[in-house]
């Protein structure tokens, strides 16, 4: 189950980021990215008046962490990917977003199986390969690539995937809510001090409304995955969320996946398999 949920969450964070880059074109990232996480707040209020739950304050300050990491790293992401090197800045915040909530999970005491650590060790060149860009064959890495970008934003998603795992079930779907909130104001406040405008200013920033929507969908199953298994596990399933985002555009968008992220395609298979076996 935990795998199937995680599954899920991937394909929606993939279909959330494929529909934002589009709408990002003309919509400016900076508006999209905002009235995505503002879209999240309300449709998820929504789902809470249904299912309130019972959050703690504890519930709610893990949710305050979570949508820190949840903007920080949405705006270093798109600073890295406007000014750095794309097939650098992708690929790093996506190992990020993978080692930060494994580390905590092993912390914490979970002891996942060999196959499952198979499933880690491929799951990261896989990350890698199907993210980075094929014509990114520029100097070597360093701090003015974007690495610099990659690695907050990657800090940023692993410590979003780390706060939400430490919400109980009971909490019910307010402090998923308040995790968007609070994104929101953070990417406000990183555009402010880049100088960057964030506010939408025509009709294709509402585009933002539909990741916001599916961006929730995957937050949420990926609550849900955490609460059924390890959340060393969920974590590496769901950072394989650009292998969608790749396959839509090519059978979308007829883009050509390049041979880097075909192999990068064939690892991700490898890893669920690998995870799933464990």
């Amino acid at each position: 189950m935990t795998i199937l949920v995680s599954l899920l969450a991937a394909a929606s964070y993939g279909l959330g980021d494929f529909n934002g880059g589009i709408f990002s074109k003309r919509g400016g990232p900076w508006a999209v990215s905002l009235l995505a996480q503002l879209a999240g707040t309300v449709l998820v209020l929504l789902v809470a008046l249904v299912d309130g739950g019972s959050p703690t304050a504890g519930d709610l300050g893990w949710a305050v962490v979570a949508g820190i990491g949840n903007g920080f790293g949405t705006a270093f992401l798109y600073r890295g990917l406007s000014s750095g090197r794309m097939g650098v800045v992708a690929p790093v915040s996506g190992l990020g977003a993978v080692l930060v909530p494994v580390v905590v999970g092993v912390a914490t005491g979970e002891r996942p199986g060999a196959l499952v650590w198979l499933g880690v060790l491929a799951a990261l060149p896989a990350i890698w390969l199907v993210s980075r860009e094929p014509a990114d064959d520029g100097p070597p890495i360093g701090p003015g690539s974007g690495l610099v970008d990659g690695v907050l934003a990657g800090a940023g998603f692993g410590s979003l995937f780390a706060a939400l795992a430490q919400i109980p079930e009971e909490a019910g779907w307010l402090p998923l809510a308040l995790n968007q909130l609070v994104a929101g104001g953070a990417i406000i406040l990183v555009a402010v001090a880049l100088r960057q405008d964030w506010v939408p200013r025509n009709r294709y920033a509402l585009g933002g409304v539909i990741s916001g929507a599916l961006g929730s969908l995957a937050t949420g199953l990926f609550q849900v995955a955490t609460h059924q298994g390890f959340l060393t596990v969920a974590a590496v399933i769901t950072s394989l969320y650009p292998g969608f985002t790749v396959l839509l555009a090519a059978t979308v968008l007829r883009e050509p996946v390049h041979r880097a992220q075909a192999v990068g395609l064939a690892l991700c298979a490898g890893a669920v398999v690998l995870v799933a076996a464990g």
